[in-house]
This record gives structure tokens, C-alpha cells and sequence, in this order.
């Protein structure tokens, strides 16, 4: 367990004392550099805003020896103890480490309501093991954080990339499903009332994603690298053997004997596992996406829209408060039907059906929240997959406000 407490303002006096003393010391000349470095160090103050700084309040962050950290405020900054989990969920061949950022912007923000737990039980090479793996061991270890949490009470998700589709998968493992109790102690009636609409017995708060490649990353574009080139995604595909059993389900080969994509699966409830009531449960469904400059995962699929519903860039305004948001998109419903979609009857393993469309059916039956984010002019664009979660602190700086615009818009 490791602790820390900053406190900028006496470090400043410290600072200001020294240099006072060693006034004494200087000609006019060196007075000069002096004050030509104390402004230099003020502008760079002015432009921070990218990367804040920890406010004046202990922060622990606890490893259980696995990989695996959770984030609070100590104790004796805190009021009570915090009602809402929130889960982060980190893409492929990612770590616990890759949403330390976010979580610390989160309990600033926030530090008497949560305690963030950085998910690692799918970390690194593990990564490759599939989605459906991967939830299950997600699943598994938010069970975990639940009973190490009596005082919880909501229940949220943050994912980025791959860790998107991971995290579908392990809330429709947790949909209704009591983990606090011993099944023989609460009678059958009365426990599926209980926890009717729950996540691991919790109420389900905020699902967002980040990046997060929901329609697979076969065809259309949706791997911007590929440039469009058909010739290039169907050697991509041929070759998704490579990224393990992951790279076949996000380039929808997996499947068979008249069994659908697993992707195309998690667009609908089976009779196995709901996922679209899962999703549904959650008050805030939110899909950030990067218009530009996102080489891995394209802006249909990470923003859940037909290429014809994109908006246009040219029409697309900064905010002056978040200047990588350039278009937030209100949740609403953009579907008619609001009935569950049932399991989908798919022949030959989705060969003769459009899977994008029906996976877009599917999942735009749910109302969500769209935030299109764009590093246009910034030294860190190229780097846009990686930014949009700040997923190193001087790597991926720019993304802070994007990060900012998340903390400030969750609901507790």
C-alpha cells in the first residue's frame, strides 16, 4: 500500500524564501535570467490544465500481488464510506496501470462517493484470450470487489477498446445475480425481486466506453489503417489467428456450425446470457469515440453509428471547456423498437446476413450517450487511441479534458 499527499502551496513559500535569500548574492544580469525563468515557469503554469495535479487530499492505492489495484481516499480525508464501485477495464495488451489518470481525476472529483478498482485479471498476453474469456474473468474479480465492499450500493463500468466488449460480456455474467448471500437463505420470489435490473446485486449506474470496437473490426473502414482496402482487411483477417482467440472474435471468424460470431451473439439476449437487458439496466449508456487520427478502431464502430449518420467534420465546433470534444450527442433512441432483441436464428455462421447491421440494430435499440472527440492539431493525434484515456501521463497528455469531460459529466 502506498500513499500520497501534495501540498503545492507550501512547496511555493519554500521556493519563494530561497530565492529571496539569493537575491543578495546576484548582479543585475543574473536578477534578469531570474525573472526571465520565474516567467517561464508561470506561463507553463498557465497550460497545466492538461495535466492537473492531485489536489490536497491522500490517495491510496492498494495491489492484491495479482497486477490488480484499487484507488480511495484515505480515511481521514473521507466522510463516509463510498457507495458506488467503479470498475476500469483496460484494451488489448493493456494494465491496470493504463486508467491510473482517469481514477485519480475521479476520486478529486468525487472522494467521498467512490472507490475505483483498475481491473488487471485480463492484462498483457492475456488479452488474447478471447471476449468471452475475458468477461468471465472479469466477472469473477468484480464478484471479488463487491464482497470487499459491503457499504457499495451502485455499480459502474469504464472501458477502453477491447475492454468495452470484455466488460458487455461480464455484466450479462452479473445481470440479477445475488453474490452477497447464500442462495438458501432468501426465498426464490423474494430474491428475484431483489435483484431484478441488478449488476452483482449493485444498482447499475454509468456503462461507458472509450474507442471501443462494438461492431468488430472487420470491413467498412472500421481498422482506419487498412485504409479502406479490401485486400488488406481480408489478409487481416486471415491472420487474426495472431491476436489469439481476441483477433477472431473482433474480426467476426469465430463462430460456426450454425452458431453466429460471438459479437453478433452479444447484439441480443441469448438464452444463455442477456446482454442487451445487462445494458440496459444502466441509467447512462456513453460511447466516446475518436473522429480522427484513430489507426486501430474506426468512428462507426466506436460511436455505434451507420457511416451515413456520421457527422460531418467540417461542421464540427470546439468547446471551449473540453477542446478535443467537438460533438456531444444527447442520448436518445434511435431505434423504434424498444422490445429486448430475442436470440438470433443465423445460419452458416452469419454468412448470408449483414452482422454490422444487425449488430447496430441490435445495440442502437438502447439509448446512448455519443461524445466524438477529435486531436486535430495536436502533437499527440497519431497517438489518438491511446490519448483518448491518457493512458501515459506524458505520451497522452492531451487527452486530459477528454478525461475531465467523463468525470464531470458522471452520475453518481
Amino acid at each position: 500500500m502506498a500513499s500520497s499527499e501534495l501540498n503545492d502551496g507550501s512547496s511555493k513559500r519554500v521556493e519563494e524564501a530561497n530565492d529571496e535569500g539569493n537575491l543578495k548574492k546576484l548582479d543585475s544580469g543574473e536578477i534578469k535570467r531570474s525573472d526571465s525563468e520565474k516567467k517561464k515557469k508561470k506561463n507553463s503554469k498557465r497550460v497545466s490544465y492538461k495535466m492537473p495535479k492531485l489536489a490536497c487530499f491522500g490517495i491510496k492505492s492498494e495491489s492484491d500481488g495479482k497486477g490488480n489495484f484499487e484507488m480511495e481516499v484515505e480515511d481521514e480525508f473521507r466522510r463516509r464510506n463510498p457507495t458506488h464501485l467503479v470498475i476500469m477495464v483496460n484494451g488489448l495488451i493493456g494494465s491496470a496501470q493504463d486508467w491510473k489518470f482517469a481514477a485519480t481525476q475521479l476520486l478529486k472529483k468525487y472522494p467521498d462517493d467512490i472507490v475505483v478498482h483498475c481491473s488487471e485479471s485480463n492484462s498483457s498476453r492475456l488479452t488474447f484470450d478471447g471476449v468471452d474469456v475475458m468477461g468471465e474473468r472479469l466477472a469473477e474479480e468484480v464478484k471479488s470487489m463487491v464482497k470487499c465492499h459491503p457499504s457499495a450500493q451502485k455499480i459502474s463500468f469504464i472501458a477502453h477498446s477491447l475492454g468495452g466488449l470484455v466488460a458487455r460480456y461480464a455484466i450479462a455474467e452479473l445481470y440479477e445475480q445475488d453474490i452477497t448471500i447464500e442462495p438458501s437463505r432468501v426465498n426464490g420470489d423474494c430474491r428475484e425481486a431483489k435483484f431484478k435490473g441488478k449488476i452483482a446485486g449493485l444498482e447499475p449506474i454509468n456503462f461507458i466506453t472509450s474507442a471501443t470496437p462494438h461492431l468488430g473490426t472487420w470491413g467498412h473502414k472500421q481498422v482506419p489503417v487498412f485504409c479502406g482496402l479490401y485486400t488488406m482487411e481480408k489478409v487481416a483477417a486471415r491472420t487474426s489467428w495472431f491476436l489469439g482467440k481476441s483477433g477472431k472474435h473482433l474480426f467476426l471468424t469465430d463462430g460456426g456450425n450454425e452458431k453466429p460470431p460471438l459479437l453478433l451473439q452479444m447484439a441480443s439476449d441469448t438464452e444463455d446470457l442477456k446482454f442487451i437487458s445487462a445494458l440496459r439496466s444502466f441509467r447512462r449508456r456513453v460511447a466516446y469515440a475518436n473522429a480522427r487520427f484513430d489507426h486501430l478502431v474506426g468512428w462507426s464502430t466506436s460511436s455505434l453509428r451507420r457511416r451515413n449518420e456520421l457527422p460531418q467534420l467540417k461542421k464540427l465546433s470546439r468547446d471551449s471547456k473540453y477542446p478535443h470534444i467537438v460533438n456531444v450527442e444527447t442520448a436518445r433512441t434511435a431505434s423504434p423498437e424498444n422490445e429486448v432483441p430475442t436470440e438470433l436464428k443465423v445460419v452458416n455462421g452469419g454468412e448470408n446476413v449483414n452482422m454490422e447491421e444487425e449488430m447496430l440494430k441490435g445495440l442502437t435499440r438502447l439509448s446512448w450517450e455519443r461524445i466524438d472527440v477529435s486531436f486535430s492539431g495536436s502533437r499527440q493525434r497519431f497517438l489518438a487511441h491511446n490519448t483518448i484515456q491518457v493512458k501515459g501521463s506524458w505520451m497522452n497528455s492531451d487527452g486530459a479534458d477528454v478525461i475531465q469531460h467523463m468525470v464531470d459529466n458522471f452520475l453518481l
